[in-house]
Parts: structure tokens; C-alpha cells; sequence
């Protein structure tokens, strides 16, 4: 699938844009500029999950979903020389952390900082050589003293996250942090795109929906299959690229970037749903692999799933490497290809389908 231009610098800005877990909106007010031509109708809920609609009166809906919140940091101590220790707001992973420069989400603006670490020439040669941990690994923003840091606007509560931009690597993939997951946004708001410009009608209400606090917990997931009440929802999020090396795949399972999008099969995922994706990728020559789950794919699936006495729901993942990292990697055409089989997939669903179990 070859990207729109205006759909690559959406992509780029919408990356670019912090959206750590409770501070998500202004991720979410570049995605609702983008999708706002595609939908008829467009809501926020009040922690700040989007949802663009199409056929709003329709009482049949099904919900396309991912979420928009990335992995980040919190202030949590200032000591009196001006150093900053930190909390995880989500899965952020310590062992990246020394040397990457931060930015800190002040009361007067970003400030720059740098998680610092003890040179190599420092440090014991032996066994007890220091690791990174919550406990250890700290913020430099430059500052001398506990006053000099609060007199940047840096209090406890403050959000950190990392710069790292978007690029494209060997024209084969993109690389940013966050793309867990706000590239699954960029595909669901794909797929809005395509349904308004191939003049596509559908026989039902479609739910368009970005979520918050994911990463948390599902909560945002939780909170929003509530209130729309939906009939069907294909969850879209990321999953592991098991080829990488000191992965085990006898654990994890064999997925691989490039060879197209990941269904799921799990508890909460239920089966007409699942076949009707698989039996689409078919007929479609769409690629498309397999993975299971044990208990709970950890996804807002699993949310939508378990919620209102039972949504039947799936799961589309994209396979990508490095999760949790500044350069989390994710195939084109495996994205083209999530796109794809998703847009293909509501063409076939009609209100009437069948979705008890018999």
C-alpha cells in the first residue's frame, strides 16, 4: 500500500506530538483535525478519548479501536542538590534510560534534562557493577538546587517523556517511539479516510475510537465501551517481533515484521469475529499470522470484550520491534496491510450476522 502524502505528514506530526498516559490531548486534537473530513460527527469523552462517527443514528455499531497514549515518566522526588528521580506512568523500561535527553513538562514550558549515569571508568569491573533501576537512575536538568529546579516549573507530578522523532529506515520502516500506539490511530483514521474517498457505504454505525490510559490499565478502553454500547469492536495495538535477538519464541510466539498483520486468538476474542478477519485476509491475499494469548491479550480487547455483558470483540496487531523503546520499528507494508484487512473486514459485516455462539 503506498501512503498518501498528507497521510505521511499526519503520521509524522501526530508522532511527534508527546501524548503520554493522562495527558493526551494534544495528540488527540492533531488526530480529530485529521479524521474530522472522513466522519459525520465527532466526541470526547471527559478524560479525553476520541471517536470520530460514521452513521451516528445507526443502531447496530461496531467500533474500530486503538489507543493514543505513550509510555512516560513522572517527577517524583527533587533532591536538595537539584536532581529529579522519577516513577513510571506506564511500562517505562529503566534499562534505556541513562543517557537519553528528557523532556519535562513544567509549569512554564518544556525544560530540557538528561537521565544521567556514572562514566564506565567509574564503575566496578566485577560482579556488583551497578544496573539501572527505579532507585538509581536520576534527571540532570542542570540545576544546582531543589529551588533552582521548582523555579523552572518543575514540581512532583510533572510528565517526562522522550524526543525521539519519527523517521523512515531503508524504505522499509517507520521508527519513532510511541508508535505503541499511536500508529494503530494512524491506521484506524486510515481507514476512515478510505471508507469517505472510495464512497464506501456501510449498513451500520461506525465508531471510529482512540482511547486513553491504555498503558495503565485499559482504562480509557473501559470507560468508553460504556458508554457507546457497541455491538462488534476490532481492536487494533502492536505485538512483538519474536525474530529479534534474546527473544524466546517457545514464550512469545513467532511473529516477524513483514509478514503481515498478527489475529490473535484468546479468551476474550471471540470467534465469528476472528473468522470473519481471517476468512477477509483470505479472500483478500491479504498476509496475516497467527498468535494466542493466554488469559488476557493485555489489550483494550480485553476491555471492550468483558464489558456490557459481553461485546463480541478481536484483535488485529502489528508486529514491531524494540517495544517500550525510542525506536520502536514496524513494517510499511505490514501497516498498509493492518489497513487493509481492516477496512476489508467492515465491508463484510452486516447487522444481521450471527454472533451467539451455537
Amino acid at each position: 500500500m503506498k501512503f498518501e502524502k498528507k497521510s505521511l505528514k499526519f503520521l509524522e506530526k501526530y508522532l511527534n506530538t508527546a501524548s503520554p498516559t493522562g495527558f493526551e490531548h494534544k495528540g488527540q486534537e492533531i488526530w480529530m483535525d485529521y479524521i474530522s473530513p472522513y466522519v459525520d460527527k465527532i466526541e470526547v469523552d471527559h478524560y479525553g478519548t476520541c471517536y470520530g462517527i460514521i452513521n451516528p443514528e445507526a443502531e447496530f455499531k461496531v467500533v474500530i479501536e486503538a489507543h493514543a497514549d505513550e509510555i512516560s515518566w513522572y517527577v517524583n522526588y527533587i533532591t536538595d542538590d537539584g536532581l529529579i528521580y522519577v516513577i513510571r506512568n506506564g511500562g517505562s523500561d529503566q534499562m534505556i534510560a541513562p543517557s537519553k535527553v528528557v523532556h519535562i513538562h513544567g509549569e512554564k514550558g518544556i525544560v530540557k534534562g538528561v537521565f544521567g549515569w556514572p562514566a564506565i571508568h567509574t564503575r566496578s569491573a566485577n560482579q556488583n557493577e551497578p544496573t539501572p533501576k527505579i532507585e538509581n537512575i536520576f534527571i540532570d536538568c542542570g540545576a544546582v538546587s531543589k529551588k533552582e529546579v521548582e523555579d523552572l516549573g518543575i514540581y512532583v507530578g510533572c510528565m517526562i517523556t522522550y524526543p525521539d522523532e519519527f523517521f523512515e529506515m531503508n524504505d522499509r520502516y517507520f521508527v519513532c517511539r510511541a508508535l505503541d500506539n499511536r500508529i494503530g490511530g494512524f491506521m484506524i483514521a486510515e481507514v476512515a479516510r478510505l471508507l469517505k474517498e472510495n464512497k464506501k457505504t456501510i449498513p451500520f454505525g461506525l465508531y471510529i475510537t482512540n482511547s486513553v490510559q491504555e498503558e495503565v490499565g485499559l482504562y480509557g478502553a473501559d470507560m468508553i465501551a460504556d458508554t457507546i454500547k457497541p455491538n462488534i469492536a476490532i481492536v487494533t495495538d502492536v505485538t512483538h517481533d519474536t525474530t529479534t535477538p534474546m527473544i524466546e519464541k517457545k514464550k512469545e510466539g513467532d511473529q516477524k515484521c513483514g509478514a503481515g498483520p498478527v489475529v490473535f486468538f484468546a479468551p476474550s476474542i471471540h470467534h465469528t469475529i476472528r473468522e470473519l478477519i481471517i476468512d477477509t485476509a483470505k479472500t483478500k491475499k491479504i498476509p496475516f499470522q497467527r498468535a494466542a494469548a493466554s488469559r488476557a491479550t493485555g489489550t483494550d480487547t480485553d476491555a471492550f470484550a468483558h464489558s456490557n455483558g459481553g461485546v463480541p470483540s478481536a484483535l488485529i496487531s502489528l508486529p514491531l520491534r524494540y517495544m517500550h523503546t525510542t525506536v520502536e520499528m514496524v513494517s510499511k507494508e505490514d501497516v498498509g496491510n493492518v489497513i487493509k484487512l481492516i477496512y476489508e473486514t467492515l465491508l463484510k459485516i452486516q447487522p444481521e450476522m450471527k454472533l451467539k455462539y451455537h
